[in-house]
């Protein structure tokens, strides 16, 4: 009987322990990742200026599922980088999209009753009643007493406001306002429970709203510039519920969106279908080990990563594309990526956990390409070339490759498209950098030290698919290319420094000084000084022994930041080391090439440990979010393999944070990642029981589906 009772007592332990370990992922999730400012300045590395506020994040709160059209989210201030600022006390709308970019904001709604001015309807609102999950968020507005929710679809945002008992239920329609420039906008009632209408900020973004409290009337209230819609309903006890279907095609098209995704489901069905779709996405990897925070930060980072590139298309196919004409050409369209930022890691993370989203938004940059000639990139360099290269490479191909790779090759070699200079980078081998007296951080000039680095891994990345399609003169001309990285090399500083047209070196050289675009793009000469991800052995042989350019990297990681050099979103260092920006992001792994791996590991777990989830709330990150980029290195940094040379179909080994990861390819291959150990240099790698000589493993090997051992040990070992 003792021992009966003894079973079952460890029978109960076990069960509560798998009920724990079956928390659902969407709990481990904080939306509110990334909304807060940093505002010590040793973790910014310097003394804001009166009335900054250092970007740390600019990520919003916001309802959303994976790659959506709408993203229904609170804002608290316009034309901020997402809308929503952690440390504001005001909401002033829900907006239906959503970048954290300075841009979208479309369609404001904000709930209201008794008198308002269409300057004066903001409400107060309090972190202690606020919330968010994958797929809703919740906020009480003071001013009103209304609790107002949000949850989503991929086309529509629902909405529900509980009034007080007794009010007048009125929603304000702020059209005249987006953190974009609005030139043109309508509102109409629609229907006995409906209106509708459109925004115009360069496009057209069109809405059909229907609610289950009867349209009265709609109201235009004006303050001198500034005009606002109020929308008055019918009174009632239910709370008021508002379906808004969106378009970038028509109102009509909008109201089938809405018909087709939301129908007659009620609020709590749509909350838990959200919540359903994230938690598959968040369950494709699946990690155990490491703290609650650790846990916390790897699933909000995972699921930042997936917010962008948005849907563009609408359910029965139709899309405006870039001639603004309205076709249906039998795939998703989704906006272009923000290829300078996602495509070190992003975008290869999307590429494994969703590929049938990398191929539709492939075949969106062919359409959109084609109609200039060019295949699109995003603010600077050409790398539309290693994302669509890596994602040909891995396998993802359900789109027309040669014609993608006219485009590029179009970038590659034509002038007047998307590679600035391209003519001169042909003919010199590099960049020139004009002549400039006394050059500051915001001087505007070609970034030509940048765009050749970046233009001579662009080249690799085209001629690896060059290579794959058979186009070996196109391979071998490419191939001559890629070294022009080291025509920035200046031996005497062991650094990449501008040259003017004439060959000299630029003057007066600090390569501590950050720049927007002379010379480096957001960067200073440490931070692009070693980016050379398709020849790093190439790079190395430029110092005088393997010895001589470890102790480079050493100055990189332990020169101090100069606190009097400050641009906006150079932030957060170790050393020159700046993880608040994309540029060096591969940096910490160099030490992989001259034997040192265990450095680099130094480096990974200090940046996981200290650059994310910071602040006085924990709720800032070192830079911004770049529409996932931020995020998303820590989910492969945090998994143990990393994305070095993205074009490559292989992935750069690291020290996992968690002791096991489990990784869902597919339906039928996960591959395991285990540790063991507890230190930081790795002793030994097997893949499948067999040793990995190294510290590399291609896309082919995980595709088999076997178990990754990573073992360590400490120097006290």
């Amino acid at each position: 009987m003792r021992t009966k009772h003894v079973i079952g007592f460890t029978c109960l332990m076990i069960a509560a322990g798998s009920l724990q370990a079956q928390k659902p992922l969407t709990q481990y999730v904080n939306p509110f990742l990334g909304t807060a400012p940093l505002t010590d300045s040793v973790d910014v590395g310097y003394r804001p200026p009166e009335g900054w506020r250092v970007w740390a994040g600019l990520t919003f709160p916001g309802a959303a599922l994976p790659n959506a059209m709408v993203q229904l989210s609170p804002i608290t201030e316009w034309r901020s980088g997402a809308g929503y600022e952690y440390e504001d006390e005001a909401i002033l709308a829900f907006t239906h999209t959503n970048k954290g970019h300075w841009n979208l904001c479309h369609i404001p709604f904000l709930p209201v009753t008794g008198t308002i001015a269409a300057d004066d309807f903001a409400s107060r609102f309090s972190h202690e009643n606020e919330s968010a999950q994958p797929g809703y968020y919740q906020v009480f507005l003071e001013r009103y007493g209304i609790n107002a929710e949000l949850t989503t679809t991929l086309r529509c945002g629902y909405h529900k406001y509980t009034f007080p008992e007794g009010q007048e239920k009125k929603l304000v329609v702020n059209l005249a306002v987006s953190n974009e420039r609005v030139t043109d906008w309508e509102i109409n009632r629609d229907g006995s429970y409906g209106f509708s209408g459109r925004q115009q900020t360069g496009g057209n973004v069109y809405f059909y709203a229907e609610a289950n409290h009867q349209v009265e009337r709609i109201d235009s209230l004006k303050a001198g510039r500034r005009e606002i819609s109020v929308v008055h309903f019918a009174d009632g006890p239910q709370p008021l519920e508002i379906k808004v279907g969106l378009s970038f095609v028509s109102i009509e098209n909008a109201k089938e969106n809405l018909q087709a995704e939301l129908g007659r489901k009620q609020f709590e069905q749509v909350k838990g279908e959200a919540s359903g779709i994230w938690e598959g996405l968040l369950s494709k990897i699946e990690v155990a080990g490491g703290t609650d925070k650790q846990q916390m930060l790897f699933y909000s980072s995972l699921y930042r990563s997936f917010l962008w590139p948005a849907l563009r298309s609408d359910v029965n196919g139709e899309f405006t594309d870039g001639r603004g004409e309205v076709v249906n050409k039998g795939f998703r369209y989704y906006t272009d990526p923000s290829l300078w930022d996602t495509y070190r890691d992003k975008l290869v993370l999307l590429g494994l956990l969703s590929p049938d989203v990398t191929n539709d938004v492939i075949q969106s940059m062919i359409d959109r390409g084609e109609k200039k000639g060019f295949m699109p990139t995003f603010f600077h360099g050409d790398h539309a070339a290693p994302f669509i290269t890596g994602s040909y490479l891995r396998g993802i191909r359900g789109y027309d490759v040669q014609r993608a790779y006219q485009l590029l090759m179009n970038n590659a070699t034509k002038e007047g498209g998307i590679r600035p200079y391209i003519t001169e980078y042909i003919e010199k081998g590099y960049i020139s950098t004009p002549t400039v007296e006394t050059p500051h951080v915001e001087t505007k000039a070609k970034a030509g030290v940048t765009k050749t680095l970046e233009y001579a891994y662009d080249d690799y990345s085209l001629a690896l698919l060059a290579k794959a399609l058979n186009k070996e003169d196109d391979y071998q001309m490419l191939m001559q290319r890629t070294s022009n990285y080291k025509n920035m090399f200046d031996k005497s500083t062991g650094l990449m420094r501008g040259r003017l047209e004439n060959g000299d070196w630029v003057a007066n050289f600090n390569p501590q000084y950050p720049y927007y675009e002379y010379m480096y793009r957001e960067a200073n000469a440490w931070q692009s000084s070693f980016f050379a991800p398709h020849d790093t052995e190439g790079l190395i042989g430029l110092y005088e022994s393997e010895a001589a350019f470890e102790a480079k990297l050493d100055s990189l990681f332990s020169i101090p930041w100069n606190g009097n050099h400050i641009a906006r979103n150079v932030s957060s260092f170790i050393g020159q080391y700046c993880h608040g920006n994309q540029p060096d992001h591969s940096f910490p792994f160099l030490y992989h090439f001259v034997g040192k791996q265990e450095k680099s590991q130094v480096l990974l777990d200090s940046i996981m440990n200290h650059f994310y989830g910071m602040g006085e709330h924990g709720l800032a990150l070192c830079g911004m979010d770049d529409a996932g980029e931020m995020s998303s290195w820590y989910v492969f940094a945090a998994i143990g393999f990393y994305t070095y040379s993205p074009a490559d179909p292989e992935y750069l080994i690291s020290v996992p944070l968690f002791d096991r990861v489990k990784l869902k390819l597919d339906e039928h291959t996960t591959v395991t990642v285990r540790k063991e150990g507890g230190g930081q240099k790795i002793n030994k790698v097997t893949y499948g029981n067999k040793p990995i000589g190294g510290y590399v493993i291609s896309h082919d090997e995980l595709q088999k589906g076997k178990e990754l051992v990573i073992t360590t040990f400490s120097h006290r070992d």
